[in-house]
């Protein structure tokens, strides 16, 4: 998932999806959530819009070449 390279996309989870949370971007349920689950994709949208966007791709790579 994308919030390893763009973390920000973190900031507006609510606590409840936040608990879910294991490592970086693994999510875990043990039952169905329908909030948390909308919650979830509407993460996956954005970080799908992320990786949409050529200057971020841009940028990304030229972060990783400067390592």
């Amino acid at each position: 998932m994308s919030v390893y390279a763009c973390p920000k996309l973190l900031q507006n989870l609510s606590p409840e999806l936040k608990k879910r949370m294991q490592g970086k971007s693994c999510f875990n349920f043990k039952e169905v959530d329908e909030q948390l689950f909308k919650e979830l994709a509407t993460l996956t949208k954005a970080a799908a819009a992320k990786f949409s966007d050529d200057k971020f791709i841009e940028d990304l790579r030229k972060t990783q070449n400067r390592r």
